[in-house]
C-alpha cells in the first residue's frame, strides 16, 4: 500500500527473482540490478523487498496442501491441522500477504525451455488465492488488485519477440495472463533476447537492455 512521508507517496516494491545463477553471470539478474539501483536513486523513500526464489522456501502445491485445504474448508482450525499442514500453510500465508502489501513488482526471470523457471511457477501457485487475489462471480472470475503495477524482465537466449520462434514463447505470456487474472493490468516487460543466438552481440543486446531498463526505472 502507499503511504507517505511528508507530501511524498512512497511505495512498497517486491522485486522477485528466479535465477540460481550469480548475477555477473545472468543476462536477466545484471539487467534487473540495473533497473533496481536506478529506481533506488529516483525513489529513496520507497521500501524495497528483495525475494530470491531460490533461497526461499516456497511451497509447492501437492498432497499435504491440498490435506490442509479441505480440512479448512469444512471449519476445521488452523492449529488442528497436523505440523506438516500447519508449516506449509503458514509459510503459503507468509508469502501472499507480502505480495498483497507491496504496490509494485519486478519479476526478472530467464527463459528455460520455453517458459518460467520452476521456482516462479511455484511462486505464482502461492499468490494466485481466491478471495484473496481474485475472486469468482456470476460473469467469472475477477481479479482483485487492479491498483498494483508490475515489470517483467526477461533474458531469452533467441529471439522470441517475433519469427518463427514467437509462438514459443511461454514465459512473459503466461506471467502477463496470472497478472491479467488478479487484476494487475499495468504490465510492461523488459526482454534481453539473442544474446546465444548471436553472441558476438551480446554485449550490446545487453547494454542496449540496460538502457531500457534504467529509462523505465525512472519512470516505474
Amino acid at each position: 500500500m502507499n503511504y507517505e512521508m511528508g507530501n511524498v507517496k512512497m511505495s512498497k516494491i517486491l522485486y522477485i527473482t528466479a535465477n540460481p545463477k550469480a548475477k555477473e553471470n545472468s543476462f536477466s539478474l545484471s539487467v534487473g540490478n540495473e533497473f533496481l539501483e536506478t529506481y533506488k536513486k529516483s525513489n529513496p523513500g520507497d521500501e524495497i523487498t528483495t525475494l530470491d526464489l531460490y533461497k526461499t522456501d516456497v511451497p509447492l502445491i501437492d498432497d499435504v496442501v491440498f490435506s490442509a485445504w479441505g480440512k479448512l474448508a469444512t471449519g476445521v482450525n488452523f492449529k488442528q491441522l497436523n505440523l506438516e499442514e500447519q508449516n506449509k500453510v503458514a509459510t503459503m500465508n507468509n508469502l501472499l500477504e507480502q505480495f498483497l502489501v507491496a504496490d509494485k513488482y519486478v519479476f526478472v526471470t530467464p527463459l528455460w525451455n520455453f517458459t518460467i523457471p520452476p521456482m516462479m511457477k511455484a511462486y505464482l501457485d502461492n499468490i494466485c488465492i481466491v478471495n484473496k487475489t481474485f475472486k469468482y462471480t456470476e460473469k467469472g472470475p475477477v481479479g482483485l488488485l487492479p491498483d498494483k503495477k508490475a515489470i517483467h524482465i526477461q533474458a531469452r537466449g533467441g529471439v522470441y519477440s517475433s519469427g518463427p520462434a514467437a509462438d514459443f514463447e511461454l514465459g512473459d505470456r503466461y506471467l502477463n495472463t496470472i497478472l491479467n487474472f488478479i487484476g494487475i493490468t499495468d504490465k510492461q516487460s523488459i526482454i534481453v533476447e539473442g544474446m546465444n543466438a548471436t553472441p558476438d552481440m551480446a554485449d550490446e543486446i545487453k547494454a542496449k537492455a540496460i538502457i531500457k531498463a534504467k529509462e523505465i526505472a525512472r519512470k516505474f
